[in-house]
């Protein structure tokens, strides 16, 4: 059985910074809320504890044992975590003048395997309210900060050991903090570090053979990122008995469609496709209300899909390409967050069609799946793709869909995203598109007097699109596709650039 650390999460906004941090270490690691069962098998070797936005002495405060996790395997507390275990132990925790945010540079006070390597006024991150003013007896002192007597420490003698630190390792701010998580999972927790890009896909192509058997699988494929490296893993475990279905919506980008039915047949893929541009923009007729739009999409494209399974004699299974933030999404401390577009919900299929899920990714990160893609050889055009919105260019299309409309975006979009990759900025950007407004404005061609369209360019940077910045792209490169847009997209006179964060903003506009 594969080894693993699970992270308890208390609700902290950044316990999937901590997942990323182990992962990259090549160590396995499961998210599970807080008050969830724990297996202690011999797979499982340490425990994490994240921060959260609760206080210890708060009546409602997230709670678990932390001595009786211990009793089992190492484990460490972060910030929430390491104030949870010190009151728990007999030391005091309050809210005090002390509390730090921000920026602080750790003093070591004494050499430890958890801090090995780590520099002596290292820069850590801290974010806390409570401090903790007492520590238990038992316990030691690792280091401290100009504010914190007790910014990292250790329980004196144990069975496993248990180590916490007030700070925020996960975070890019902490400089050394990964190697300190290094040194948990490694000299602590003694993992062998094995969990690779070609360890997953053995190991999953293996499962896959178990779960699915001599069944069919049907798939719904998009020629994103996540849908292709599932679909690929399930091909290498079924072969031919996976059939996938790519639908054109006829909201796709500039030649998608063509293109990618291409790469699916290069791949080796069993794909069918459809063509239903017509069925969908009368669905889209007369709509303007962003929702309206989503779910005649949403709706159509499974009559659609649903149609082309039943087509196929025997299927009982559905490949999805779910990955692990959505799942972590439907998993919170809190329960599933409140719908804020109904496009990002995951599924919706199985409940109409009654078939069992196949969902190969369901435990990856967006980058991971590129790295396992990598190693399977799919193509690093279609890898390093943009992630691109369920409902594509018709939410990017302000008010109601036509084709007309759809082909002014295709063009201006083809040009944005060929410009960006032709200046080299394409894989600095996590996600760019053009965004067709219900605006017309007066321009001048020539001696001609025109009356058309507005585009707006987004183009953002960020790690898992939780959280965006606008990408601050060069000036002459602005120029320039500006000038290209309006000099070959007739029925465009006017470009501009989206300058907008999320948040407050979303990456997508509808």
């Amino acid at each position: 059985m594969a080894e693993k650390i699970l992270i308890l999460d208390f609700g902290s906004q950044y316990t999937q910074l901590i997942a990323r941090a182990v992962r990259e270490a090549n160590v396995y690691c499961e998210i599970v809320p807080y008050h969830k069962k724990i297996e202690f098998d011999s797979s499982l070797k340490g425990i994490i504890l994240s921060g959260s936005p609760f206080s210890v002495n708060d009546a409602n405060a997230p709670i678990v044992n932390v001595q009786e996790l211990n009793a089992h395997v190492p484990v460490l507390g972060i910030c929430y975590g390491a104030q949870l275990t010190a009151k728990q132990f007999g030391g005091s925790v309050a809210n005090s003048n002390k509390r730090e945010y921000g920026r602080a540079l750790m003093h070591k006070q004494q050499d430890d395997i958890l801090l090995r390597d780590v520099t002596e006024l290292s820069q850590v991150w801290m974010s806390h309210a409570d401090t903790i003013l007492e520590l238990p007896a038992g316990f030691d002192v690792l280091a401290t900060t100009e504010n914190i007597p007790y910014a990292a420490f250790k329980k004196s003698e144990y069975t496993f050991p248990l180590y916490c630190l007030q700070f925020h390792p996960e975070v890019y701010h902490s400089i050394e903090g990964k190697k300190i998580l290094h040194n948990f999972l490694v000299n602590v927790c003694h993992c062998a570090q094995d969990w690779t890009s070609a360890h997953f896909i053995s190991d999953t192509v293996d499962r896959l053979k178990k779960q699915i058997g001599k069944r069919k699988v049907v798939m719904a494929l998009s020629g994103g990122v996540d849908s292709t490296v599932a679909a690929t893993l399930i091909h290498k475990a079924i072969g031919k008995k996976l059939f996938g279905i790519f639908v054109d919506n006829g909201v796709l980008r500039k030649d998608e469609y063509e293109e990618v039915l291409a790469t699916y047949k290069k791949i080796g893929l069993n794909v069918t496709g459809v063509d239903a541009k017509k069925i969908f923009y009368k669905k889209l007729k007369d709509k303007t209300d962003p929702e309206e739009k989503r779910k005649a999409i949403g709706k159509q494209f499974i009559k659609i899909f649903q149609r082309e399974a039943e087509r196929i004699q025997g299927v009982s299974l559905l490949g999805q390409g779910t990955i692990y933030p959505d799942v972590i999404e439907s998993i919170s401390v809190h329960g599933p967050s409140q719908t804020i577009k109904s496009h990002h919900n995951v599924g919706g299929l199985p409940k109409k069609m009654h078939l069992e899920l196949v969902e190969p990714l369901r435990y990856l990160f967006k980058d991971e799946v590129r790295r396992v893609g990598a190693e399977l050889g799919i193509p690093d055009d279609l890898l390093q793709r943009h992630p691109f919105p369920g409902p594509g260019l018709a939410i990017r299309i302000l008010g109601e869909v036509t084709p007309e409309k759809v082909q002014l975006l295709q063009q201006a979009d083809y040009l944005y995203t060929k410009a960006l990759k032709d200046h080299k900025l394409y894989s600095s950007v996590w996600q760019a598109g053009a965004i067709l407004l219900p605006v017309k404005s007066v321009g001048v061609m020539g001696d001609e007097r025109t009356y058309e369209f507005t585009v707006a360019l987004r183009a953002v940077t960020s790690v898992d699109g939780m959280t965006a910045d606008w990408a601050h792209l060069p000036y002459d490169f602005l120029a320039d596709i500006s000038n290209d847009i309006i000099n070959n997209v007739k029925g465009i006179n006017r470009v501009v650039y989206d300058i907008s964060s999320k948040p407050p903003a979303t990456i997508e506009w509808e």
